[in-house]
């Protein structure tokens, strides 16, 4: 039996809520009502309470406030929105402060009612079973049913309250870690889904319908999409488009060969950016990312490096802030490819803009990373000159054109920006982080880096960055 009480500061719809079920067909019995979260709370310490709809605009203490104080004094106690169909932007922030489901007093009369306290009635049940086994939700159950969707957030904060709010899919069943998983109901409509997730959960998220999880237990099925499912979606044909239809047999068949694959050299080559002088080039560096599948997690912070180490040599700040704002939504290699062809067109139209030969652009590329890479180490024009394949002289004037700068205040500004990352990234002393920048005295690195940024290396570590 569960007991529960309404808390609204509108008595009528107090009475209205409570009179207009049949609470004991769903096993509950209403043990009392408030008329704000402060006799709330009173009523909760005085009862024996399981349940609370809530209000969410109360006085004295609103909803959202209620919903805190339980989730720290009382988290034995469940909580629900009650809430008008313009207020529906504050659902999304209860959600997150621990309610478990939403019901829009507007919309509710007793057609609709016995629905909506059964959806509710089953998350109680699920949200128990979880608190009770003390382990993963799902944990022990098994798919009655052939198809499932599974939700996979690829944010922090993927916003769950975003599922709570989907009306072509089933609640929630099971999560784990990243994943969410929901039954798939009668009815369900694939395009409308897709419509809808496309709108509501963007970017954000990667769905797929699973079949043949009939007999399977939801928390390993979920624990192998936690792990397996942004790989494998990635490199499917169809893995940009919301809801691909994917057998879990192909999951982790996929996962397998993945770890069996031949390892991430082509992010290794592709770093030089020669890919970027001609199509043949490109097609060839495209088929080596798909023939070896390396992690989409490397192959998303290789196109964030590509942004960050060559947009000041390729000044087009507004392609760069558009491909830089495209980027998150690259969310499988086919929707990728379209954005490495527009970096490719930005890179090559610097060539043209320059009057470089290919050979002369791919002499700069080698050695930006030349010099990138041994940062810590003696470098020198003539050096790095040399190990291209050009005349110092020729060099040093398709260098400066190529940078916008001299080849000397080039490589300091690449060592001054090492030494920023180092100061803010790791505990090493500023002596060793000046070394580590190619500056053999340190008294004339904390000179340079202070003309730079304005403060000491020791200071500029204390604020954190901030200049």
């Amino acid at each position: 039996m569960i007991r529960a009480a309404v808390v609204d500061d509108e008595r009528l719809v107090r009475k209205g809520f409570m009179s207009m079920i049949d609470w004991a067909a769903f096993d509950v019995v209403m043990v009392g009502e408030a008329g704000d979260g402060r006799e709330a709370l009173k009523l909760v310490e005085t009862e024996e309470i399981d349940l609370l709809f809530v209000d969410i605009s109360m006085p004295v203490m609103s909803g959202f406030e209620l919903i805190r104080r339980l989730r720290e004094l009382h988290p034995h106690v469940h909580s629900v929105v009650l809430t008008c169909h313009h207020e529906f932007e504050y659902v999304q922030e209860a959600l997150r402060l621990g309610a478990v489901d939403y019901i829009v007093k507007t919309l509710l009369d007793i057609e609709k009612a016995d629905e909506t306290i059964s959806r509710i009635m089953a998350r109680l049940k699920w949200e128990e079973r979880f608190r009770s086994g003390g382990g993963k939700r799902g944990e022990g159950d098994r798919f009655s049913a052939d198809k499932a969707i599974v939700y996979l957030s690829l944010e922090p904060d993927g916003g769950e309250e975003r599922l709570y709010s989907l009306r072509t899919a089933a609640r929630p069943l099971a999560d784990y870690r990243n994943v969410w998983i929901s039954s798939l109901h009668q009815g369900f409509r694939l395009e409308e889904a897709r419509q809808e997730m496309r709108e509501q959960l963007g970017a954000a998220w990667l769905t797929a319908v699973l079949s043949g999880v009939q007999g399977a237990d939801i928390a390993e099925v979920a624990g192998a999409c936690s792990a397996r499912l942004g790989q494998t979606l990635f490199y499917h044909p169809e893995g940009h488009v919301p809801l691909v239809m994917l057998p879990y047999r192909e999951l982790l068949t996929a996962a397998v060969l993945r770890e069996q694959g031949e390892g991430d050299e082509a992010l290794e080559q592709g770093a030089d950016l020669a890919w970027t002088l001609g199509s043949a080039e490109r097609t060839r560096f495209m088929e080596l990312l798909s023939r070896q599948k390396p992690h989409y997690s490397l192959v998303l912070a290789f196109c964030r490096r590509l942004l960050q180490d060559w947009g000041p040599f390729l000044p087009d700040p507004e392609e760069l802030t558009v491909l830089e704002a495209a980027l998150p939504a690259c969310r499988s290699l086919t929707m990728l490819k379209g954005w490495l062809r527009r970096f490719a067109d930005l890179a090559a139209g610097r060539m043209l803009e320059l009057g470089f030969t290919r050979e002369v652009m791919q002499c700069m590329f080698r050695a930006v990373c030349r010099m990138r890479a041994d940062l810590g180490r003696k470098l020198n024009q003539n050096g790095v000159a040399a190990s291209v394949g050009m005349s110092r002289s020729y060099f040093s004037q398709c260098y400066a054109r190529f940078a916008g700068i001299p080849f000397g205040e080039s490589l300091r500004g690449m060592r001054l920006e090492h030494a920023r990352f180092l100061l803010l990234h790791t505990e090493l002393p500023v002596w060793e982080i000046s070394g580590c920048s190619g500056f053999e005295d340190e008294r004339y690195f904390s000179r340079l880096f202070r003309g730079s940024t304005g403060l000491l290396p020791s200071e500029f570590r204390q604020r954190g960055g901030e200049e």
